[in-house]
């Protein structure tokens, strides 16, 4: 039952905070380290007061409302206050935005215990608790603002006196809580990442909630926020909220318990129909038309929109879900979700990834225990109406035909296509298909993703090409299942797993044919049913093609560098000549050996807080491409057998002719592979003639990614004529 309480009218807007909780026997502690105004504030004058009440204004204490000596009492009318009021300077002007055009003042609203900056405009706020106004706001239209004295907004911290039960958690990766972390503004998917793992380590984990929590107070006393020039307007229920500048929220049903981060590089909006409760929104988020958001952290620049529902999850920077429902999952930067019918569940995707109509992944509920999780690398595309099992786990850049796949899966092939072969029930897996047959969305993905990360501070580096440490070392594993499969089916019986890899290297180095045999892989399906290596000898070759393209690139560009060749050669003969293992944390990449560092001073207690955690994200950042460099010449060592202190200048212009030999077949991979819907019967059949479909789709010979590539393929033979001639 509803338990209302009566107390004397005229302590509203006094004892906000329990006295137990009180610091220095003042409530007002917090609230004036918050109200960070500049303004002199004065009592009202007798004169001011009769000006007011003449308004038709109320106060159940005129003394505690304070003004400056730029008060105009004509411009607040038929308002309430209760409690202690500040109203900084007003003048006798408008506020515009949008065609909103407000007089400044309070108008036809009840105001309880709160401070408000210079000309800001209040319009038929019905009621107002305990809220810090920025200058220039504009409000209008809101039934009900109120703030509790023990707000969190949105962070995963405990106030004195409150129990355990009552701290919010975002139930990540999987449903049953077992990889939930705490919730902070500021945290990005890297810490998320981290956070979820390593769960057998408790001390690592208790230095993790630690970290989170010195980041916050744990009193009494924190008011709502509203920035400077945010506007709010015909909105239901704001409460415990605080919002930053240039915010523009309209239509709002409900938004509890949240930050919402904005300024006027990166300002935030929020629209119609929303409810949105316990989360933080990065800066520069769009969220529209009926979401529905509940324990959730929305990164920078991404956007909710037409109903999408996003509950226990962490989306991150610079991506959409719309229409859609997202649960207990961990999304890194770049994620793209667009369909009414799809569903993500119970999942890591780790980024620049993008979920089709129909692609159920996630709690089927048909365990003996609470479902598993799914694991998927950067580029994961489900394609329509494609279910998964958990738990199952995929390299980089899979990409999964329509289909219903009954079983688990462990995909270690990148840039691999997965499909059903239903009328043999076999399972079949052709790594490399998007190297052989889809270059031009591939290689278009690099500068699609960098075009749509709208960061203004780019002091993490996310890494969006499709070559990078994480893919390169993903094929040097696929190399070795290839070679295992081939010489498994093709080898003598007896033979070793040794032996039989040795021999299945040779025979796809020889041009000894491999038909005859399906060549069948193992441990990549929990079931009794044959998988099959489709195409092993193409994608072997074109795995090692990409490896040497991806090193040679970097090594272009240090001899570009280079002063001279002295340097570099001297640069490259100090590289190690073992290749890294990377970590994708985040969407930025990590040599494993400087996240195990990173975590030792963790648990040491060398850091203080997630932001020194941040502080060596950074660190990396500026790092990076010397060790994505480092990388790529260990890279090159390996899939040519043969030592960086061997190399010499016929090596190089061998490296570099190779280079602009695999660089002309990209380019020209890339437009046939566009080409082919122009040349498809089936695609020209709606169409009256071929000139009306180039007038509908575009002529092939504008398409403004090919002729780029055609231009870029130009300037790269400049540079190897170049570089050669610099040998």
């Amino acid at each position: 039952m509803s338990k209302i309480i009566k107390k004397k009218l005229t302590d509203l807007g006094y004892g906000f905070v329990p006295e137990t909780y009180l610091q220095n026997g003042d409530e007002y502690f917090y609230r004036n380290q918050q109200f960070q105004s500049t303004a002199t504030f004065r009592p009202l004058s007798e004169e001011e007061i009769k000006v007011l009440v003449r308004n038709d204004n109320f106060a159940s204490n005129w003394k505690d409302v304070w003004v400056t000596d730029q008060f105009l009492p004509e411009q607040i009318q038929n308002s309430k206050f209760y409690g202690m009021v500040r109203i900084g300077d007003m003048d006798d002007v408008y506020l515009d935005f949008r065609d909103l055009r407000l007089p400044c003042g309070i108008y036809n609203s009840t105001i309880i215990s709160c401070d408000f900056g210079s000309t800001v405009a209040v319009h038929n706020v019905r009621y107002m608790s305990h809220f810090i106004v920025g200058n220039d706001v504009m409000l209008a239209n809101i039934s009900e603002m109120e703030t509790s004295s023990s707000a969190k907004f949105g962070n995963g911290i405990l106030k004195r006196g409150d129990v355990e039960e009552r701290r919010i958690r975002l139930e990540l990766c999987n449903e049953n809580g077992g990889r939930s972390v705490l919730p902070f503004d500021g945290m990005q998917a890297g810490d998320v990442f981290l956070w979820s793992r390593y769960r057998e380590d408790t001390t690592l984990q208790r230095r993790f909630q630690e970290l989170a929590e010195a980041q916050f107070s744990v009193e009494h006393g924190y008011y709502s926020e509203i920035g400077n020039h945010s506007i709010i307007k015909n909105t239901h229920t704001i409460k415990d909220v605080k919002i930053g500048a240039h915010a523009y929220i309209k239509g709002v049903n409900k938004l509890k318990n949240l930050t919402i981060n904005s300024s006027s590089e990166s300002y935030t909006q929020i629209g119609e129909g929303c409810e949105l409760v316990n989360g933080i929104i990065g800066y520069g988020c769009r969220i529209f038309y009926g979401v529905k958001a509940v324990r959730f952290i929305l990164s920078s620049n991404s956007q909710l929109k037409y109903g999408a529902r996003l509950i226990n999850s962490f989306l991150g920077d610079n991506s959409t879900i719309s229409c859609c429902e997202v649960l207990n999952s961990l999304i890194f930067p770049a994620h793209e979700q667009h369909h009414n019918n799809s569903f993500l569940c119970a999942a890591v995707v780790k980024g620049q990834s993008n979920m089709a109509a129909g692609a159920t992944v996630g709690s089927n509920h048909n365990s003996r225990a609470a479902d598993g999780e799914i694991v998927a690398g950067r580029g994961f595309w489900p394609g329509l109406c494609v279910s998964l099992k958990h738990n199952s786990r995929f390299a980089s850049y899979t990409l999964i035909v329509k289909g219903d796949f009954l079983h688990e899966l462990d995909i270690k092939f990148p840039f691999c296509l997965v499909s059903n072969e239903v009328d043999t029930n076999r399972l079949v897996i052709l790594p490399g298909y998007w190297f052989l047959y889809n270059m031009y969305a591939l290689m278009r993905n690099t500068s699609k993703f960098a075009a749509r990360d709208k960061r203004k501070f780019k002091n993490q580096y996310i890494e969006y090409d499709v070559l990078a440490p994480d893919t390169i070392n993903e094929m040097f594993v696929a190399l070795g299942e290839i070679e295992t499969a081939v010489g498994k089916t093709f080898a003598k019986e007896g033979a070793s797993e040794d032996e039989r890899a040795g021999f299945g290297r040779t025979l796809l180095n020889a041009n000894d044919s491999l038909a005859g045999k399906s060549v069948l892989l193992d441990n990549v399906e929990f079931s009794k049913r044959k998988v099959v290596l489709a195409k092993p000898r193409e994608s072997y070759h074109v795995y090692k093609r990409m490896i040497r393209y991806y090193a040679s690139l970097e090594i272009i560009g240090a001899l570009e560098a280079s002063e001279s060749m002295d340097s570099f050669w001297t640069r490259i003969r100090g590289i190690s000549q073992n290749r890294k293992a990377f970590e994708n944390i985040g969407g930025q990449l990590i040599p494993a050996a400087k996240l195990k560092q990173l975590l030792d001073n963790v648990r040491e207690g060398a850091l203080s807080s997630w932001n020194d955690v941040h502080e060596h994200y950074h660190a990396w950042s500026r790092d990076y491409l010397e060790d994505r460099f480092e990388h790529a010449v260990s890279s090159l060592a390996e899939i040519q057998e043969k030592e960086v202190a061997a190399w010499d200048h016929l090596f190089l212009r061998n490296l570099l002719t190779d280079a602009l030999d695999t660089k002309t077949w990209i380019c020209s991979e890339i437009e046939n592979a566009r080409s082919k819907d122009y040349q498809n019967p089936f695609k020209q059949m709606i169409y009256n003639s071929y000139e009306e479909m180039e007038e509908v789709v575009g002529k092939l010979a504008d398409n403004d990614f090919i002729n780029k590539e055609k231009s870029a393929l130009a300037k790269f033979e400049a540079t190897i004529e170049r570089l050669i001639n610099k040998l």
